[in-house]
């Protein structure tokens, strides 16, 4: 049977159907486009931004907040993907007196959630002064629900024994305590007290580890700095800490331990690595101070550090922070994954992918 042509109504219609399905292919992604932006959309690479010393993560309610080492103020960063801070929020929350105790030389703040108030510790130099003997740990609060918003009250300079950088605090078994890095002659080590209130320790404070180890004598400084804690997953309790001095290109990350029930304030209680548990590695130097989060479905841990991606950079505002995973050996102790070089991507901390 011979066709017959389509009436007029029938062909506009087909014309019409044609045209719609060609305007809905064009709106669908590229499969190949698609695929290349899924997988850059679930990875990262280091570093995560060009500068920021002394970094800092806290995970509140799905929320990461991020600081660093400024020197002169003390910003907070507010995102849900922690890989992509240059996106993030931020806001410049506090900036020092021009004279005063806490006046100069602003290092390592940490924002930290206690008793339904937000806290910063920070360390700080007197003004008119450059030497050791004038640092000490600082600590701002803030009663208001959002940290980005809100007054932030100077608590004042915690009653340390000695002059000191790189307070952090930890709960453990009902009690708050606090870490730090004292000078002890002419090195530093680690110090550690239980706390009355988040500025005012208690009791003495402990001694906990001076820098014995020949890694820790890096750069003409045998020095221990930034303590952070990290609970285990069968009940021990660890410290890390940044070994020599920080223009090292061998500056480092070592680690304590203590076991479950041990008494903290008991220097016994403490077993120090033998060797670091983060150091330099594919063109990557000056692995320290650090901190630790999780991802943001609880399933992963993470350690957020400073490294330079070049050797013999120093210690400047230069250093940038750097993302690692951290796994659990069989026996429960940290295994932390070494630094990737800026050109390799590596999946985004498990449950990121798709939070915008």
């Amino acid at each position: 049977m011979a066709d017959r042509p389509l009436p007029r109504a029938a062909f506009i219609t087909k014309a019409l159907v044609q045209s719609a399905a060609i305007t809905l292919l064009a709106a669908l992604p590229n499969s190949t486009t698609s695929h290349a932006r899924t997988a850059a959309d679930a990875t990262f690479t280091n570093p995560l931004l060009t500068s920021g010393p002394d970094p800092w993560v806290f995970q509140y309610r799905g929320v990461y907040y991020y600081t660093h080492t400024m020197r002169d103020r003390i910003t907070l960063w507010r995102t849900r993907d922690i890989t992509d801070l240059a996106h993030a929020e931020r806001k410049v929350v506090w900036t020092p007196p021009e004279v005063g105790k806490n006046a100069h030389l602003i290092w390592a703040p940490e924002l930290h959630r206690l008793n339904g108030k937000w806290y910063i510790y920070y360390s700080a130099t007197e003004s008119g002064f450059k030497d050791d003997a004038h640092r000490g740990v600082f600590v701002l609060e803030n009663a208001s629900k959002d940290p980005l918003a809100g007054e932030w009250i100077d608590r004042g300079r915690v009653n340390t024994k000695r002059a000191g950088i790189d307070g952090t605090v930890f709960k453990h078994r009902g009690g708050l305590y606090f870490a730090y890095s004292p000078y002890v002659g002419a090195v530093s080590g680690l110090a550690l007290a239980k706390l009355a209130n988040p500025w005012t320790i208690k009791g003495e404070e402990t001694l906990i580890a001076e820098p014995d180890k020949e890694w820790e004598n890096q750069g003409g400084r045998r020095i221990l700095e930034g303590p952070e804690f990290l609970a285990g997953p069968k009940g021990q309790i660890f410290l890390t800490y940044s070994a020599g001095a920080c223009w090292s290109d061998n500056y480092s990350l070592g680690l304590l331990s203590a076991s479950a029930g041990a008494d903290l304030l008991a220097k016994g209680s403490w077993t120090k690595r033998p060797q670091p548990v983060l150091s330099s590695a594919n063109g990557i130097f000056a692995t320290g101070h650090n901190g630790f989060f999780r991802s943001p479905d609880g399933r992963e841990q993470w350690i957020v550090y400073h490294a330079n991606p070049a050797a013999n950079m120093g210690c400047t505002l230069k250093r940038s922070p750097f993302l690692s995973r951290v796994n659990w050996t069989a026996n429960g102790d940290p295994d932390i994954a070494r630094p990737t070089a800026p050109s390799v991507r590596q999946p985004k901390p498990s449950g990121t992918h798709g939070i915008r």
